[in-house]
Order: structure tokens, then sequence, then C-alpha cells
């Protein structure tokens, strides 16, 4: 098991949350504006406090966790990053390896963890363009490289597909999808037919609570949720067998 709440609130957004995540598999937080989704992410990422109740990683509480040690299994990606200074997209990606610093000068297992992470996400091609002439879509990429550098876990991410087109939305799913074989993926998303076509369970919150904890092969059996969203929602398959959710 990796993270683990139970009882968990804090002072806006979250009230009883309580649930169990594995150590493999791609799980989507989803729920109305207002839910608590990115609330319930920053207290898993270590980035809010104080909460009330447990909220722990492989059996340590979050708070007690050594920051270093954190980073090195925890990775975050945040909707967006604004930077103010002429860094380049692999000085970015190498931010990622601050958890592994020892010195003035990155190692040579620095630079292949940089190299495989941005050959992963398909930016090798922009690795010296300054970050902030990049896309919105492309800043994306290089700050998921820069979570993958971190070699982590465990994933966390923040509406990841933000600013990107709805090819590199799919290639982003389908990369999650992939590196969830061997590690956590956790990501917050609006887009419910991306988290029912490339997720394996979902968490939605409503109302500060965990309203239904579903696996996606089975949201269809059980999409009373969908009522969470709104009651113009319709859910079908697609011709490939898969759950899609359209609007009338």
């Amino acid at each position: 098991m990796s993270f683990r709440a139970k009882a968990l609130s804090f002072s806006y957004g979250l009230y009883d949350v309580t649930f169990e995540l594995p150590a493999s598999g791609f799980v989507t937080i989803a729920g109305p504006n207002g839910a608590g989704k990115s609330t319930l992410l920053g207290i898993m990422a270590g980035l809010r406090h104080p909460y009330r109740g447990e909220c722990s990683y492989r059996n340590i509480e979050i708070r007690r966790w050594r920051r270093r040690d954190f980073a090195r299994q925890v990775a975050f990606l945040p909707q967006s990053m604004k930077l103010e200074f002429p860094f380049t997209a692999e000085q970015v990606v190498l931010m990622g390896r601050t958890p592994y610093a020892d010195g003035w000068f990155e190692s040579r297992q620095d630079h292949e963890a940089v190299a495989r992470a941005m050959a992963t996400t398909d930016i090798a091609k922009f690795a010296a363009r300054d970050f902030r002439s990049l896309s919105g879509g492309e800043k994306q990429r290089v700050i998921l490289a820069s979570a993958l550098a971190q070699e982590p876990q465990t994933l966390l991410l923040d509406e990841p597909t933000t600013f990107l087109d709805l090819k590199h939305q799919l290639a982003m799913y389908k990369l999650l999808s992939s590196l969830a074989k061997r590690m956590l993926v956790v990501a917050v998303t609006h887009d419910l037919n991306l988290a029912l076509t490339y997720c394996t369970r979902l968490v939605v919150l409503a109302d500060g609570v965990v309203a239904y904890d579903v696996h996606t092969s089975e949201a269809e059996e059980r999409k009373d949720w969908l009522g969470l969203f709104s009651d113009r929602l319709h859910m079908g398959k697609t011709p490939a067998g898969t759950p899609w959710i359209w609007y009338r």
C-alpha cells in the first residue's frame, strides 16, 4: 500500500476523506469545482498543512517524512510553473534531480536520468530553448520530465493536460498509463472521458468527502456518480468497449 487517508480533513475543502491506494496503477481524482481535489493532492504531496486525521505514505505519516527522502519517492506536477529567469528546458528538467544533489556539480547519474526523462516526454528537440519561450503545452511536458527525473515511485499530477492540444492530451495519458504499470500515478482531472479511457480507478470527491470510489471498468454499471457533475450527462460504450460520457 502507498497512500492511506483516514478521516482526513483540512481547514477548507476536505471534511472526512478515507481511502487506500496501491503501489501501482493509474488513479483519477475527479469532482465538481470546489470539491477539494487540489487540496487533497497538495496534502498528499506534503505541500498543505496542518491537516487533521491521517494521511500516510508507505505507513509513515506525511508530516513525519524527511523532505529529501519524500522527494525521492513522490514527485508532484502542478498545473503550471512560472519561471522569471532564463533557464533552458534542460536546466528545468535538471531541477528534478535536486533531491539527489551532493555538492556543486551534477553527477553522471543526474545527466542520465535527465536524458531518459526528456526522451520519455519527447522534449529533447527543444532542450536548449528558454523555458519562458515555450508554449503552454511544451512547458507542461518539460515539467513532467522534471518530475520523472526525480525517479519517483509515485507521481502526483494536478490537471496534467492543461494547455495541451488533443494530440498531446492523448499522448500524455497514454504515457501516464504506461508509467502506471510500474508506479502509482494519481491525477486530478476534469476530463472524465480521458480518465475512463486510460485510468484504472476513479475517486470522486463531493462536498469534501469521497462520494464514490470505483474501478473504471465498473463505472457504467455504477453510473449514479455522474449526477454529481450534471443531470445532463449520459454514459454508454465506445466501439472499443470502454465507457464514454456525452451530454445532451
